[in-house]
Order: structure tokens, then C-alpha cells, then sequence
């Protein structure tokens, strides 16, 4: 059956997407596009011949696009290659919520060159999985300043590491991390400088006993509480 036959009628564009002042017009169409054939399988396999005739391109413009959305941390191009080193098939992963129980992080997004290390903070309020797979991704669209942070907390794990780990680690580190990041947007971003990891894990164990239905704003308000000795 034919790529185009299995078009889903429904495509994706989040708002992440929508409103980027790095992509283009057509560059959003056509991440709706990969959304839609990715709906099967968690990922998308129409050559660049497809949309190029599906759009009225050449086959060079479609490759700037994906190239541009790979580069601005939306999508993943897998290449896959034959003894002989030729190209055997390509695969296109979206990386966002939707398609993430398909396809579990084992992809690690590859290193955005020429891209300046000093990109400001991009201070859209991001949801926790969000937030979560543009950290493990190393987007350029989370500050790096944040990101060592992270680093010396020992919260950043590779796509590999995750795969081993049990879904309730995982649920647990995209909270703390969550959490770190409303801080870290926030008047206590100094907290950053003073916490530890062993305080963070205990601090996490101790609010989901006390407060499991609201465990990220109680979680939040433990660690302030903590470190600025405030008991309000």
C-alpha cells in the first residue's frame, strides 16, 4: 500500500510549532503532514519525492524543510544503511507528546551546529513530557545555562539510559525536573545554587506520601520552603 493511501485525516501542529519564529509557513504544513502518516507506526517513511509532489516542490526544498525541522528539535531522521553503506530506508519521528508511547526516546538528537550556545531562555511554559524530551534531545530551545544546572544534579540521562529504567523513575525525574524549571523561571531561581540531588529525591518521596493529588505544586513549595526556611 502506498504512503499516501494511509494519510491519516487528522493532523498535529502543536503550539510549539504554530507560533516558532524559526519555521516557516510550510515547514508547520509539513510537520502536520508527518504527524498524520505517523499516526501507524509512531513514525513517518514518505520520501521527500512525495511531498514534493504532494506540495508543488522540488525535492531540494522539501530537504531544506526537514532539514530545518530536525535542526529546530521537532522531528528526528533516522537513516538506516545495508552492508554496503547504502541508504536502505529513512524514518521520521516527531519529537512531541503524541508520538512518544510509540517511540520511547531511543533516538538522542544530533549536535546543533551552528547554532549559538548562547540562545537565550525560551520561556514558553512548557508542559512536564514537553520539557522532558527537549532536555533529554539537548533542544537549543532550553538554555544551556539550565541545562548544566541539570547536569550537576545528575538529572540528565541519555535516550539509552532511559531505556532501562522503569516508567515510575522516569514519571518521577520529569517532575523534579518540571519543577526545577518553574523555579528556575521564577524569583527563586537562587534555590538552583543550593540544592542537592540526595534533597531533591527525599524531598519528592516525602510530597508524593503528603500530597499525591497536587504533588508537583506541593513538591514546589517543599523545596522553597526548605531552602529559603520559610514554613508559609
Amino acid at each position: 500500500m502506498n504512503e499516501e493511501n494511509k494519510i491519516n485525516y487528522y493532523a498535529i501542529i502543536p503550539a510549539t510549532v504554530r507560533y516558532s519564529k524559526e519555521l516557516k509557513a510550510n515547514e508547520k504544513l509539513l510537520y502536520g503532514e508527518i504527524t498524520s502518516l505517523s499516526n501507524k507506526n509512531g513514525y513517518c517513511y514518505a520520501q521527500n519525492r512525495y511531498f514534493a509532489d504532494l506540495y508543488g516542490v522540488s525535492i531540494e526544498t522539501v530537504s531544506r524543510w526537514l532539514s530545518n525541522l530536525q535542526k529546530c528539535g521537532f522531528i528526528q531522521i533516522e537513516i538506516k544503511r545495508n552492508e554496503n553503506k547504502e541508504v536502505i530506508a529513512r524514518y521520521i519521528y516527531i519529537v512531541d507528546i503524541p508520538y512518544r508511547q510509540k517511540n520511547q526516546y531511543p533516538y538522542q538528537q544530533k549536535s546543533q551546529e551552528g547554532i549559538d550556545e548562547n540562545v537565550k531562555e525560551n520561556n514558553i511554559n512548557y508542559n512536564k513530557d514537553e520539557l522532558f524530551n527537549l532536555i533529554i534531545n539537548k533542544s537549543f530551545k532550553i538554555s544551556h545555562d539550565f541545562i548544566e544546572i541539570l547536569e550537576k544534579l545528575e538529572l540528565v540521562y541519555t535516550p539509552q539510559m532511559l531505556l532501562i529504567m522503569t516508567q515510575d523513575k522516569i514519571e518521577m525525574l520529569k517532575d523534579i525536573i518540571y519543577m526545577l524549571y518553574e523555579l528556575y523561571n521564577s524569583n527563586f531561581k537562587s534555590i538552583l545554587l543550593n540544592v542537592s540531588r540526595e534533597s531533591l529525591l527525599n524531598l519528592y518521596t516525602l510530597s508524593t506520601e503528603h500530597n499525591p493529588n497536587d504533588l508537583l505544586n506541593y513538591y514546589k513549595r517543599t523545596v522553597i520552603n526548605k531552602y529559603t526556611n520559610n514554613s508559609t
